[in-house]
């Protein structure tokens, strides 16, 4: 989940065009305002292995499509030693634990069909 958080939030300054990602107010019956919910759904797909998430940020920096992803280098320590761990380590060496990325629904079904819904 720590993940999830962390590339969800640098994924949301990535997008360039704010209006695509339509956050919006949702107000209760109270009148208590739940601000900045995404109208866009967010679809968890789980992959086999980090090979998997590897490959997918490939064919995303392609076909240029915003993304964000996570990597064990960035678990343990202060910020500045997950930086330079990060720093240190080839990418073939990175172990993905995550990727978070927008756009058109087509697509990224394209992109994402070996991928299974996360359970």
């Amino acid at each position: 989940m720590n993940a999830l958080g962390h590339m969800a939030v640098g994924l949301s300054q990535l997008c360039e065009d704010k209006e695509l990602l339509r956050f919006d107010t949702y107000i209760d019956k109270d009148d208590n305002h739940h601000k900045s919910i995404s109208d866009n759904p967010f679809i968890v797909l789980a992959a086999d292995n980090a090979n998997q998430i590897r490959t997918l940020r490939g064919k995303l920096k392609e076909h240029k499509i915003p993304f964000n992803d996570f990597t064990s280098t960035m678990v343990e320590g202060t910020f500045e030693e997950q930086k330079q761990r990060t720093s240190q380590t080839p990418e073939l060496e990175l172990e993905y634990y995550g990727i978070c990325f927008f756009g058109e629904k087509d697509k990224l079904s394209e992109l994402t069909k070996k991928f299974s819904l996360w359970r």
